[in-house]
């Protein structure tokens, strides 16, 4: 494909890839959890003995941190992990991660990923046939998302289903993380066309 075959030509900084995939990660967390302090556990409220003349070093709690069951010290609060990356530089880590798949020789395109009913011996089939049955972490790209071969793809293990980007330029399923952790890529020929009509803008 003349426009796959365009992309191979495009380099970028592993420095850019760092960035754009550790805000995807980051992006990803929910930043809920949250540990006690001493002052939120429960119990500790008198004094466990007095101060002096016990041979002991003194204490004024049972949930101080040191002790078992006692609060955490600096404790873990909520939190936001979000991490800005400008439109830019987020499309151009994408297809500059298609590219270096692609110069690697592990990105395969089939004319369409379609199934008449959720199986998954259908779909182990089509990966047999793309020459990809084998590796460990497939990444399938559908050019819009169909439950039928999401279903047929989601109990082969190790194997990612995305779909292209969308039509408007805002982003797209698949992220650069999945395309730089796959050990082989299969491209539908839908799914390459919309990536050439987002991208080429």
């Amino acid at each position: 494909m003349a426009y796959l075959d365009k992309l191979k030509e495009l380099k970028v900084t592993n420095a850019l890839l760092r960035r754009v995939v550790t805000a995807e990660e980051a992006n990803a967390r929910q930043g809920t959890q949250s540990a006690k302090t001493r002052s939120e556990t429960r119990g500790g409220g008198r004094k466990p003995y007095k101060q002096k003349k016990t041979g002991n070093a003194r204490q004024g709690t049972i949930r101080a941190p040191h002790y078992a069951h006692g609060g955490m010290a600096l404790a873990i609060k909520p939190r936001d992990y979000t991490k800005k990356v400008n439109r830019k530089e987020r499309r151009l880590a994408l297809a500059g991660a298609l590219s270096a798949r692609l110069n690697e020789g592990d990105v395969v395109t089939v004319d369409k990923i379609q199934f008449k009913a959720p199986k998954t011996k259908d779909a182990i089939a089509l990966l047999q046939k793309a020459g990809v049955g084998d590796a460990r972490r497939v990444l399938v790209v559908l050019a819009e998302m169909d439950p039928v071969a999401y279903k047929s793809f989601r109990n082969i293990p190790g194997v990612e289903v995305r779909v292209a980007p969308n039509k408007d330029g805002q982003g797209s399923a698949f992220s650069t993380r999945d395309l730089l952790v796959a050990h082989k890529i299969v491209l539908a020929k839908g799914a390459v066309d919309k990536i050439e009509e987002v991208w080429s803008k």
